[in-house]
């Protein structure tokens, strides 16, 4: 059940190679570039062979998926109905060390992005890539994107140097604030530290189910910080974070919450009510259970009909087919999570949609 004027929250075109980006550097790094011999700064947290990094029917005999705007038109826009799709691009300028560097690569991105994908359809929206390894670049790369309506988000990483909810990171929830962008969390990793609590996993597999606890920990940290006491309009959207582990960990955090709120005495509302008005989930990947009674049951523990956003997260392999609304949800609840949703999340949608 695909409703018309869907709004995808997740979609993720790829940068085709790192000559792309070379028009969009200045004389300096293009040139450091090009003498240094640099290769790709491969997609974050997705190798490139893996079945669950492309849909089989979306890999591209040559070249990489969802590197052409024609292919994510004819793979995603065009047959879901996509009125606005939200382009979260994924390339790996948060694993440089260099501050210099990564600012350099987060600006040609945005630039390709721009001009390359933006300029040339008018249903596509777009994140403004930042590193975090200096927040002041960060923040001066916000300011130079924000004054172009279609970005609508800012994106950071699940898996860092260190909790989003740190106040190093509060100038960019501020730059957020001020301009009505969102504060997008996406599944991946810097790869500075282990993806795990306990260390370093050997396999995918568990790299991927550990994301989930990375969005965990990163809500934690947010609410309990009090990013949401300092910025009260602040919207954070989870991008491919499952969305079921949310009820359980909302009674686990808001119990504790009760009993030692002496000790962060800003936060003056239960973390539930927090994230009813403040987060924001996608939808893909759905990891529910596969019967409609536990469906409807999840959905119940969610206590609200305000918090998923529709996505594809193409050309990820979350689904077949067009099979990406799980069976089971009214049609009442399909609308708002495939249009009415997202509406009221991204404020920056409606600056340029009537």
């Amino acid at each position: 059940m695909i409703e018309a004027g869907a709004i995808d929250c997740d979609i993720h075109p790829t940068v085709p190679n790192l000559k792309a980006l070379l028009p969009y550097m200045n004389d300096h790094w293009r040139e450091m570039v090009i003498t240094r011999g640099m290769d790709e700064l491969n997609s974050i947290s997705y190798p490139t062979h893996s079945p669950i990094t492309a849909r089989a029917d979306w890999k591209p005999a040559e070249g990489k998926p969802a590197s052409t705007l024609a292919r994510v038109q004819a793979e995603c826009l065009d047959p879901f109905r996509t009125s606005i799709a939200i382009c979260n691009c994924l390339y790996g300028v948060q694993l440089l060390f260099s501050e210099d560097m990564a600012s350099a690569f987060s600006r040609a991105v945005n630039e390709w992005m721009a001009r390359e994908w933006l300029d040339k359809d008018a249903r596509l929206r777009a994140s403004i890539i930042v590193q975090t390894q200096n927040v002041e670049m960060a923040v001066d790369e916000i300011e130079r994107c924000a004054a172009d309506p279609r970005f609508v988000q800012i994106l950071l990483l699940a898996s860092g140097d260190h909790p989003l909810g740190k106040r190093m990171y509060w100038p960019i929830y501020a730059a957020a604030e001020r301009h009505n962008l969102a504060i997008g969390i996406h599944a991946g990793s810097n790869y500075h530290n282990p993806p795990t609590a306990v260390g370093w996993p050997s396999y995918y597999t568990e790299d991927y189910v550990a994301q989930a606890q990375a969005f965990q920990t990163q809500l934690t940290s947010m609410v309990c910080e009090g990013v949401f006491s300092r910025y009260g309009h602040l919207k954070v959207v989870l991008l491919e974070s499952g969305w079921t582990w949310l009820p359980a960990h909302l009674w686990r955090l808001t119990k504790y919450w009760r009993g030692l709120r002496m000790e962060i005495p800003w936060v003056d509302r239960s973390p539930t009510e927090i994230v009813k008005s403040n987060v924001r989930l996608s939808l893909t990947p759905t990891d529910a259970p596969p019967d409609k009674a536990g469906l409807e049951k999840i959905i119940e523990h969610m206590q609200s009909d305000e918090l998923l956003l529709f996505s594809t997260d193409y050309p990820h392999g979350q689904f077949e087919g067009m099979g990406v609304i799980p069976e089971g949800l009214s049609a009442d609840l399909v609308r708002k999570i495939m249009v009415d949703n997202p509406r009221a999340t991204y404020s920056r949608l409606l600056e340029t949609v009537s």
